[in-house]
């Protein structure tokens, strides 16, 4: 049984290495300035990074991969893909993209300034972002996807920027307001869920590039 096992790891290996070496160039794709792409010099590696403490150092490499692998999913697409709307209750690609800035500035005001909601000024860029639904299918269009990129990498650079004052203490501190007597719920958890929401509606994102008008079969 021992070669059997090998072989199926072996397997599992190469197909892991074909699919990341499909997915994700390790140097940043053509036409994409840097700022929008985070450093792809420990991609593949999850753990502490240089200039955070290190669990946050943890959280940033794997805030760095979804980043990763969202802009590699949208960043050929042209307008009228990414304003593709499957069907009357789906969002689009571009409504998705601005959706994960939406968010991440909501954690960033939760989180760094102790903020339930966005402010009046906020609320006219991410209310309908963060919304979606119809709000998000009447005002999200009309863009190119380099615009929606350039916001989420501003977003995503204040965030890193705030982590760099933070330490490990602030991230597994419990958050009263949001914890239940029986649930606690910390900073990292938060962020967590940043990461994982990311990860989530890269998939959407996948499913919608796989309904494309004149679209090939989806392999993902």
């Amino acid at each position: 049984m021992q070669p059997l096992r090998s072989n199926r790891r072996n397997f599992l290996i190469n197909s892991a290495v074909c699919t990341l070496g499909t997915l994700l160039p390790l140097t940043a794709p053509a036409g994409i300035p840097h700022s929008r792409t985070p450093n792809d010099e420990a991609l593949f590696t999850i753990g502490p990074v240089k200039g955070y403490t290190p669990q946050i150092g943890t959280l940033v490499s794997m805030l760095n991969y979804n980043r990763y692998t969202v802009i590699q999913a949208v960043q050929k697409l042209n307008r009228e893909q990414i304003d593709f709307l499957f069907d009357p209750h789906a969002n689009t690609i571009a409504a998705l993209v601005m959706h994960l800035g939406a968010t991440e500035t909501f954690y960033q005001i939760n989180t760094f300034e102790g903020r339930q909601e966005f402010n009046a000024e906020e609320k006219k860029l991410w209310e309908a972002p963060m919304e979606l639904g119809d709000k998000g299918r009447k005002e999200i269009k009309g863009n190119d996807i380099g615009y929606y990129l350039d916001l989420i990498a501003a977003v995503r650079s204040k965030t890193l920027a705030a982590f760099k004052e933070k330490d490990d203490a602030w991230l597994m501190a419990v958050d009263p307001k949001w914890s239940k007597p029986d649930r606690p719920l910390n900073t990292y958890w938060k962020w967590f869920h940043v990461c994982e929401h990311e990860s989530n509606h890269r998939g959407q994102i996948a499913f919608l590039k796989s309904r494309l008008p004149g679209s090939k079969p989806s392999s993902e």
